[in-house]
């Protein structure tokens, strides 16, 4: 076979079924082996190379399978370049194939040439130039280990337009190993039977949720773990989904923007188990008082987390499914009613809350949608204070439900992100929170909802302003507002009217309910422009670098 048919084989080899891809002279060798032999993959044509890596982002997220992309050479390459960062600092499953220009012009600043493999080092589990035909299966083989095993991220693969052409015997491997790559599944037993000894002897644990847990396909684990156990439990922003039985067990999401009965509990406990968790800077706010009070269990399944940002008192190396599983296995009887009490009385005593007025306020679109829409539905944000307020107030309670841009804050994440989500689950509502700022990032894609016929359901949160910038301006600035006036936004209706997407404008707080009620139970794509209060602020918030205990309840 040829290369670019060596590819197409490889991909139906590993299961493959959806391939988000933009064509170009570097990999029309390869497009055209798929017009051929290409039956049984789905390809997806975004209208710019960003938008199809957040969405094969997207797909990988909600599918829990990798998203694949295929682009051309030079810009089409660097145009993905932001998608892989994103990928990577949450640790999203992507395969991106990227076209070359043939291997004797490389180095030559040959036309559309770029250096792949230089540019996404940092940003990829692994990446390759792929020199030997002979090479080109088993590369893709070691792609797809790399990118879905362990900690999960992004693999590159840079085809140079001679290898797409030349042949061999394709020979696809059913397995693979590798020496400089064994991730470790299952925790250290000792390890483990340390952590039981420390919760049964905890008068204050709590679990803090991390990514993590959706990542391994843990939520389960975890529910039942909290449910046997009783134990509190908060999460992150990315591990958002955990859903214990007993409400009250539940507080919420911590950090900068936290509840204030999350972070509450953290710097109340007195022994911490945190499952899937990298400790960044948004959770943490001060590290020297981060959980001062508490000893820190760190579960997590890449060795280079532990200790990197908090020092823990028990690290355990392995899958956060696997280690729970363990725990669980175990009949851990544990007597915290004075803590839960002294939690329940504080959250209720510290709700979170919002101002009600003449103005859209965003939180109650927020509550609308959240019940209105079925609990199985894909929730995705853009980025900003969009992203915050559904953290705060939409109670995600299945896995692989959330997704959002968290460790690279990409504005432009979630439109693209929802239309992966959409053709990954086409059995499940997907519902999309933006801004008027990141929804303009890359509105564009919505040519691929009307191509495809896909089921993405919109809310556009307009306030005319960079509102999270525009916040950090009120509090720290003396109000010049600064670069964050998005003055002549475009008329968001009409701009689906030009894809033929149903869309509505709402301005009348009185008419919130009913709009959203139609959104949720409408059987097409629609999208809702929405004029909030534009002096909103997102609250509560710790100040960075400040302690968990330091928060504004207002600016």
């Amino acid at each position: 076979m040829n290369g670019a048919r060596i590819i197409v084989e490889s991909l139906k080899k590993e299961g493959v079924d959806t391939i988000f891809c933009y064509t170009g002279g570097a990999v029309i060798k390869i497009f055209d082996e798929l017009y051929k032999h290409g039956e049984g993959l789905k390809l997806i044509q975004p209208r710019h190379e960003q938008g199809g890596t957040h969405a094969a982002d997207g797909y990988a997220r909600s599918t829990g399978k990798p998203g694949v992309v295929i682009v051309t050479s030079g810009p089409g390459a660097t145009n993905t370049i932001t998608g892989i960062a994103t990928a990577y600092m949450d640790s999203s499953p992507l395969i991106v194939i990227t076209g070359q220009v043939s291997s004797t012009l490389i180095g030559t600043d040959a036309f559309q040439e770029s250096d792949v493999t230089g540019i996404t080092m940092p940003i990829t589990k692994a990446n390759y130039l792929v020199k030997d035909i002979d090479d080109l299966a088993v590369t893709i083989k070691k792609s797809f280990f790399i990118a879905t095993t362990g900690r999960p991220g992004p693999v590159v693969i840079d085809v140079p337009g001679d290898i797409q052409r030349q042949e061999a015997d394709f020979n696809y491997p059913d397995t693979i190993e590798l020496m400089s790559y064994r991730p470790k599944d299952t925790g250290h037993p000792k390890q483990i039977k340390s952590t039981i000894k420390l919760l049964s002897k905890a008068k204050k644990p709590l679990v803090l949720a991390g990514g993590g847990v959706n990542l391994s396909n843990a939520t389960g684990e975890m529910n039942e773990f909290l449910d046997k156990t009783g134990i509190p439990v908060v999460h992150t922003l990315m591990g958002n989904g955990v859903n214990p039985a007993d409400e009250n067990q539940f507080l919420g999401f911590i950090g900068m923007h936290g509840t204030l009965y999350g972070n509450y509990a953290i710097q109340n406990a007195d022994l911490i188990m945190a499952v899937g968790v990298r400790f960044s800077d948004r959770i943490v706010g001060n590290s020297e008082t981060f959980a001062k009070n508490a000893k820190i269990i760190h579960i997590d399944i890449d060795p280079a987390e532990i200790d990197k940002n908090i020092l823990v008192d028990l690290p355990i190396v392995g899958s956060a499914k696997s280690i729970l599983k363990e725990i669980n296995n175990v009949d851990l009887k544990i007597d915290i009613t004075e803590w839960k009490n002294e939690l329940i009385n504080y959250k209720k005593e510290n709700p979170l809350s919002y101002g009600k007025g003449k103005l859209i306020k965003p939180q109650h679109i927020i509550e609308l949608a959240e019940k209105y829409f079925p609990e199985d539905t894909v929730v995705v944000t853009d980025v900003g204070q969009n992203q915050i307020w559904v953290a705060q107030y939409y109670r995600i309670k299945q896995p692989r439900s959330f997704l959002t841009s968290g460790g690279l804050g990409t504005m432009g994440y979630g439109l693209p992100a929802a239309i992966g989500a959409a053709v990954g689950n086409p059995d499940r509502q997907v519902v999309m929170f933006a801004g008027d700022g990141g929804f303009q990032m890359n509105m564009q894609e919505l040519g691929i909802i009307r191509k495809y016929g896909l089921k993405v359901k919109m809310i556009i949160l307009d306030n005319s302003y960079l509102g999270m910038v525009r916040q950090w301006q009120e509090l720290l600035f003396e109000k010049r507002y600064s670069g964050t006036d998005m003055e002549f936004n475009p008329d968001f209706v009409k701009l689906a009217d030009v894809f033929e997407i149903r869309s509505v404008f709402l301005k009348d707080p009185d008419k919130a309910e009913t709009v959203i009620k139609e959104l949720a139970e409408s059987t097409e794509s629609m999208l809702v422009h929405i004029a909030v209060d534009p002096d909103e602020n997102v609250l509560p918030m710790v100040p960075a670098g400040k302690a968990l205990d330091e928060v504004l309840t207002k600016l």
